[in-house]
């Protein structure tokens, strides 16, 4: 939610309005999908654009508050000679979002956390977990058995690789997983592993793997039984 007191926020509005632009726009989703900073270079030939513009439509959205900028030396270049440091760029951690009228999801959403996390019994988070791994089945079964659609759909942003691993470059709960880290990771772990079998991947499992500005899940091949055949999912919270 983007609010102002009870009204919409009207930078932030402007922030999320500069994605209108097709270029600026190209050039955001390829410095997000990236794994790592990228400099002007690299992202006008990804666009297709003259480095002069990339680096003018690139800072225009640092001043949006989209992505981060800092500067470092390439890399093996270091002390005399080795030139002023290039400027990089990276999609920022703070996502925006608007609603007309305003809908204020995220307060209800750190009361129901909350309210797992007060639950001394577990009984709640047990719940929240089974919960969160059915939503998961319904998502895998509504995207077709699609696993790669499936998790777009959800926000997680995956990116395969050749060995079968599925990162996950984006959280969907962000904002929630700072102060409720076990409750969030539980429920992401259990959502994935819903995804999962119901996308028909026995060959794939979904593991805990915390890493900063990422999803605290990544997907790998599983190791499998016997039988040849993936281990049961289970309903677990974030160790």
């Amino acid at each position: 939610m983007v609010r102002n007191g009870s009204s919409l926020d009207p930078d932030a509005l402007e922030r999320l309005s500069s994605l209108g632009d097709p270029v600026r726009r190209r050039l955001y989703e390829y410095v997000r999908d990236c794994d790592e900073a990228t400099g002007r270079d690299d992202a006008a030939n990804a666009t297709g654009i003259s480095r002069t513009l990339a680096a003018y439509h690139l800072d225009k959205l640092v001043d949006a508050g989209l992505l981060t900028a800092a500067y470092a030396r390439p890399p093996g270049r270091s002390g005399p000679g080795a030139g002023r440091p290039a400027k990089i760029y990276s999609r920022a951690t703070q996502g925006l979002t608007v609603s007309v009228p305003p809908r204020d999801y995220e307060l209800l959403a750190q009361l129901l956390v909350s309210s797992v996390d007060r639950d001394s019994t577990g009984t709640v988070r047990e719940i929240v977990n089974l919960a969160a791994y059915d939503a998961g089945q319904r998502v895998g079964t509504e995207a077709g058995g699609d696993l790669l659609s499936a998790l777009n759909g959800c926000g997680y942003q995956p990116k395969a690789s050749e060995d079968g691993r599925v990162d996950l470059c984006n959280c969907p709960f962000h904002a929630l997983s700072d102060e409720h880290r076990d409750v969030v990771c539980g429920l992401n772990h259990n959502l994935i592993r819903g995804v999962l079998d119901a996308s028909g991947q026995p060959d794939a499992e979904a593991e805990l793997a915390f890493r900063p500005g990422r999803c605290c899940v990544i997907i790998h091949k599983a190791q499998l039984d016997s039988s040849g055949s993936r281990r049961p999912a289970r309903h677990v919270a974030a160790e």
